[in-house]
């Protein structure tokens, strides 16, 4: 069956997060469920999933803010990496975001994941020389 990339539907949610769990992507000042919710309630359609019939296989949330695109969550199932679903969930990202109108699309990748950064690096993302700040206005606890 081939991979399908879709919308994250209810019965995505908890698949989507032990996927997160299992590849490292949470921490603990991040509640997973809510960075669901908060994705789909403003942009719904940004949060995708590769799905194998009904076996969720990867996922990426993407956000637009009206000037840059911004790409979270890309995960993809440890038993099917080198299959291009990675890819193919990017792919699908980057497309959603220009039909929007976005002009450019962001990531970050936390140092020492140097997997991750080659992967980015082979389908066309540079390196910006950029620091991020940041400031948590809701505790996720």
């Amino acid at each position: 069956m081939p991979i399908v990339i879709r919308p994250l539907g209810d019965p995505d949610v908890e698949p989507v997060v032990s996927l997160w769990h299992a590849v490292g992507l949470t921490r603990p000042w991040n509640d997973p469920h809510r960075d669901i919710a908060r994705a789909r309630a403003v942009w719904s359609d940004l949060l995708l999933v590769a799905a194998d019939g009904a076996r969720v296989v990867g996922s990426v949330m993407a956000g637009y803010d009206g000037h840059r695109g911004w790409l979270y969550y890309l995960a993809t199932d440890p038993d099917r990496r080198g299959e291009g679903i990675g890819r193919m969930l990017v792919a699908e990202a980057e497309q959603r975001l220009e039909a929007l109108g976005c002009p450019k699309v962001m990531l970050m990748v936390r140092e020492g994941n140097d997997a991750v950064t080659d992967f980015y690096d082979s389908i066309g993302y540079a390196r910006d020389a950029t620091s991020v700040l940041g400031k948590r206005l809701i505790p996720d606890d």
